[in-house]
C-alpha cells in the first residue's frame, strides 16, 4: 500500500483522482493520492484532514503519516513534521526517508548528536541514499567529528557526482581537517578526468579559495559559472570570490543573476547586497536586505549589512539601531557587536566612554586563549622584525597615510614583513612589497593560524592596519602574535578594546593630555602627527581662490556621506543662512544614487536652503575629485567624524577646514592634520564657534587668498608631508614599545617564583 502519487501536473492528477472517486474508487491509495495532491496545490487544512483520517483508519500504516510529515515540513512547521515522521518511525523503523528529513530537522534545530544517531540508522537502512550521507556528514561537522564527516560526504559525493552541494562540503570539510591540499591534488585529477563536470570545477574552486590561491580559485568558479550558467551554487561562489579579488562589478553581475536563479535563498541575496555596498550602491543594498529581513526574519549577516548600508546612506541613528537590535537578538555574536562598534563613531553625540565600552563588549565576546611563550631575543637595540598586517596595504587611506613612513624606517633596524589580504597591484602596493622583503598572503588563515605564522617567523613588533574594518584581523592580536601589538590607522575610530593591544599610535591632538582613561592600549604619542600623507604625483595645481571669480565664497565638503549628520547638515544650514550669497558642495560615491541625493535635497529645502545653492557630486576617478577642489574655498568638515585623507587632500590642494573635534578618536583627525601645519586657528570649540569661525574666514578673502597661494608649500614643508622626519620619529617610538617590552620581560624573569612546600604546607 505504498504506491504514491505519479508525476503528473498536480491540478491534471487532482482531476483524475476525483474523477476516479466519483467512479467508486474510495481505496486508501486514491484517497491518500487525493489528499496529497489538494496539499500541493495549496488545499493544505483539507488535505491534512483527510490523512489523518486515512491513518487513523488504518493505523498500522505508515504512508499517510510520511505524507503529513512532509505536508507540515514544506510549510515550516518543523516541530509538526518531527511529530509526524515520529510517528512513521513508530510504525515502520527502516523508513529511510522519515530517518533522513528527522535528521535533517534535528540539525537545524541544532541537535546534532541526535541527528547523528538517527542518519546512522539511515544510512545503515539504505546506504545508496545520497542525502542521507550528506546530512550524516553535517551532523559530524558539528560535533566536530571531521574526518568521519569527511568521509559521509565522500561517499554522498560518490553516489551522487553531479552534486555540487555534496561536493562544496567536503571541501570544507577537509579544510577543516588540514587535508585541503590532497583534496585539491584529487579535485585536479577528477577535472582532468571529467572537465566538464561541474561539482568537482566549483569544489576546486572553494578548495583553491581555502588554501589562499585566490585568483585561480575565481577564475575556476567562473569557469563552473560558464558551464552552468543556470546553476546557483557555482554562480554564486564565482560572485562571491570574485568579489573577495576585489572583481567587484563582475561579481555584482553573477550574484545578481544567482538570486535570480533561486531567490528563495537569503545568502545569494546577502552577497549581492554586501557586494553593492563595495560598488557604493548603498541604496539598492539598503532595499535588497529590507525585503530579505521581512521575508525571512532575523538573520546575524544580513542585520550587520543592513546597519552598515544605513549609516553609509546618513542614517546613523537607524543604522546604530540595527546594529544594537543584532546584538540583542545575537547577544554572543562577535559580529553584532563588531558591527556596532563601527557604526557608533558616525553617531551624533557619541563619545569616547560609549565608544571604548562597545570596544570591550566586543573584546568579551572573542577568544582569548592563554598566551604561548614567546621565544623573541630581548635584547633592546637589535635589528627588529615589524610585521604589517592588512587587507588595503595599497591606494586606499591605509596607503596614503603610512607607506612613507614604513619607507622611511631605518632599513639596518627595522626589517618589515607584509602579512596581507586583497594584495593590490596598484602603484602603492608596490611601493609597499618593495620596502618588505618578506611577504605573506594571510586571507586563507584563522586567527591561530595567522597568530602562528607570526610566531614562527620571529616577528617582534606587529602593527595592524585595519582594525576591525572590512578587512580588519585585529582579532589575530588575541592569540599574542608578537610581544609587542600595536594599532595604528585603518578603522582606528577609538580605543580597540583588545586587552591585548599594548599601544596605539596617537599624538598630541588626537589624544590630548587627559584622554587616557578612555583608550585600554598605552597612547603612543608621537611628537608631531601621527600619519604622514604622500600627496599623489597627479594632483593637479591648486587654482586661483574661486571666490574671486565667481563673486561668492563656496563650501565644500567630500566625505563619505556616514559622515554627513543631521547635526552637521543643520549646522551648514545655519552657515549658508548666514552668508546668503555662499554655496556648498557636497560630493561622495552615494550621490551617484537617486534616493540619497533627493533626501539631502530636502533637508536643505526643510531648512530654508534653495536648491540652488547646493550641488551634489557623485563618483569620480581620483584625479578628477582632486581637481574639484578648485572650486572650494573652504572645506566644512562633517562631526563627530572628522575628515582624515579627505582633509589631507584638501591641504594639498590649497583648501582649508574648518573643523570641530569631539573626544573620541575619529573626531580629531582634521585637528591633528590643520595644527600640524600650523593653522589650529581653523578649530571651532562648538557649534556655534564652527558657525562663527566658518563665516568669518569666509569674509577676507583677502587672508583666505594668501593662504591659498602658499598652502601646498607649507603642508609639503610641515612634518605631515616630511617623510625622512616623520620616519625617524616613528622608528624611535617603535623603539621605545620594543625597550619596554625588554624591561618588563626582565623585571617578570626577575620576580621571585612560589616555592612548593611539601604536604602542602
Amino acid at each position: 500500500m505504498s504506491e504514491t502519487l505519479n508525476r503528473l501536473p498536480h491540478e491534471q492528477a487532482l482531476a483524475q483522482l476525483r474523477a476516479a472517486c466519483a467512479a467508486g474508487d474510495r481505496s486508501p491509495v486514491t484517497i491518500l493520492n487525493l489528499a496529497i495532491a489538494r496539499d500541493h496545490i495549496g488545499e493544505h487544512d483539507d488535505a491534512r484532514a483527510m490523512m489523518r483520517k486515512i491513518a487513523e483508519l488504518l493505523p498500522d500504516w505508515d504512508e499517510p503519516w510520511l505524507r503529513l510529515a512532509e505536508s507540515w515540513r514544506r510549510e515550516g512547521h518543523t516541530d509538526r513534521a518531527l511529530k509526524a515522521y515520529g510517528e512513521v518511525l513508530e510504525r515502520n523503523p527502516r523508513r529511510h526517508e522519515a530517518l533522513v528529513a528527522k535528521g535533517a530537522i534535528l540539525l537545524q534545530q541544532h541537535q546534532p548528536d541526535q541527528a547523528r544517531s538517527i542518519l546512522l540508522r539511515g544510512v545503515g537502512v539504505n546506504p545508496d541514499n545520497p542525502e542521507a550521507w550528506d546530512a550524516l556528514g553535517l551532523a559530524l561537522t558539528r560535533l566536530g567529528d571531521i574526518a568521519m564527516a569527511e568521509s559521509a560526504f565522500a561517499e554522498a559525493s560518490r553516489l551522487q557526482p553531479q552534486n555540487v552541494d555534496f561536493a562544496l562540503h567536503r571541501v570544507e570539510a577537509a579544510a577543516s581537517s588540514g587535508r585541503i591540499e590532497a583534496e585539491i591534488a584529487r579535485l585536479q585529477a577528477a577535472t582532468a578526468a571529467d572537465p566538464l563536470n561541474v561539482a568537482s570545477l566549483t569544489a576546486l574552486a572553494l578548495a583553491l579559495d581555502r588554501s589562499g590561491q585566490c585568483r585561480a580559485a575565481a577564475d575556476m568558479a567562473q569557469a563552473a559559472a560558464i558551464l552552468a550558467p543556470d546553476m546557483a551554487q557555482p554562480v554564486t561562489l564565482a560572485g562571491v570570490l570574485l568579489a573577495r579579488g576585489n572583481r567587484l562589478h563582475e561579481a555584482e553581475e553573477l550574484l545578481r543573476k544567482a538570486v535570480a536563479l533561486d531567490p528563495n535563498h537569503p545568502a545569494a541575496g546577502n552577497d549581492h547586497a554586501a557586494v553593492l555596498m563595495r560598488i557604493h550602491r548603498h541604496a539598492e543594498a539598503r532595499l535588497i536586505l529590507t525585503r530579505l529581513l521581512d521575508r525571512t526574519g532575523p538573520s546575524l549577516d544580513m542585520l550587520c549589512n543592513l546597519a552598515t548600508a544605513e549609516t553609509s546612506l546618513g542614517l546613523q541613528e537607524q543604522g546604530t539601531a540595527t546594529a544594537r537590535r543584532a546584538a540583542q537578538l545575537f547577544p554572543e555574536s562577535a559580529a553584532a557587536r563588531r558591527t556596532l562598534l563601527n557604526n557608533l563613531p558616525y553617531r551624533d553625540g557619541v563619545t569616547g566612554e560609549e565608544m571604548l565600552s562597545a570596544a570591550r563588549e566586543l573584546s568579551a565576546r572573542l577568544d582569548h586563549p592563554l598566551p604561548p611563550r614567546l621565544m623573541n631575543d630581548p635584547t633592546p637595540d637589535r635589528r627588529l622584525r615589524i610585521g604589517l598586517l592588512s587587507g588595503t596595504m595599497r591606494t586606499h587611506p591605509v596607503g596614503w597615510l603610512t607607506i612613507a613612513g614604513f619607507e622611511n624606517l631605518d632599513p639596518a633596524r627595522y626589517t618589515l614583513i607584509g602579512l596581507a589580504q586583497r594584495e593590490g597591484s596598484d602603484p602603492i602596493a608596490r611601493r609597499f612589497r618593495a620596502i618588505a622583503p618578506e611577504w605573506h598572503d594571510v586571507s586563507a588563515l584563522d586567527d591561530a593560524s595567522l597568530a602562528a605564522l607570526c610566531r614562527d617567523n620571529g616577528i617582534d613588533i606587529l602593527i595592524d592596519l585595519g582594525g576591525f574594518g572590512d578587512a580588519g584581523r585585529i582579532t589575530a592580536f588575541t592569540h599574542r602574535s608578537a610581544p609587542v601589538q600595536i594599532k595604528w590607522v585603518g578603522m582606528q575610530t577609538h580605543s580597540s578594546g583588545l586587552p591585548e593591544t599594548e599601544w596605539m599610535i596617537t599624538d598630541r591632538w588626537q589624544t590630548p593630555a587627559g584622554s587616557e582613561s578612555l583608550y585600554s592600549e598605552r597612547l603612543l604619542r608621537l611628537p608631531e602627527g601621527y600619519v604622514c600623507y604622500s600627496p599623489p604625483p597627479y594632483a593637479p595645481d591648486p587654482a586661483p581662490l574661486p571666490a574671486r571669480r565667481n563673486g561668492h565664497v563656496t563650501f565644500g565638503c567630500f566625505n563619505n556621506m556616514a559622515k554627513i549628520t543631521p547635526a552637521a547638515l543643520a549646522t551648514w544650514s545655519t552657515i549658508l543662512h548666514q552668508l546668503p550669497s555662499a554655496q556648498l558642495v557636497l560630493k561622495t560615491h552615494q550621490f551617484s544614487e537617486a534616493e540619497p541625493s533627493e533626501r539631502i535635497r530636502a533637508v536643505f529645502a526643510s531648512s530654508g536652503i534653495s536648491p540652488d545653492r547646493v550641488q551634489l557630486r557623485g563618483s569620480s576617478r581620483h584625479r578628477e575629485l582632486l581637481s574639484q577642489y578648485n572650486d572650494i574655498d573652504i572645506v566644512l568638515d562633517p562631526f563627530p567624524y572628522s575628515g582624515g585623507l579627505t582633509t589631507c587632500e584638501a591641504l594639498w590642494m590649497g583648501v582649508p577646514t574648518v573643523t570641530l573635534p569631539g573626544d573620541t578618536f575619529s573626531s580629531r583627525h582634521s585637528v591633528s592634520h590643520m595644527s600640524n601645519v600650523g593653522l589650529s586657528d581653523w578649530v571651532a570649540t562648538d557649534r556655534d564657534d564652527y558657525v562663527r569661525l566658518a563665516c568669518a574666514r569666509a569674509s577676507d578673502l583677502d587672508a583666505l587668498e594668501a593662504l591659498r597661494a602658499t598652502l601646498r608649500i607649507r603642508v609639503k614643508a610641515s612634518p605631515l608631508c616630511d617623510a625622512p622626519r616623520f620616519g625617524a620619529n616613528l622608528g624611535a617610538a617603535l623603539r621605545d614599545t620594543w625597550h619596554a617590552w625588554c624591561g618588563e620581560r626582565e623585571l617578570t624573569a626577575r620576580q621571585p617564583r612560589p616555592r612548593i612546600l611539601a604536604n602542602g604546607s
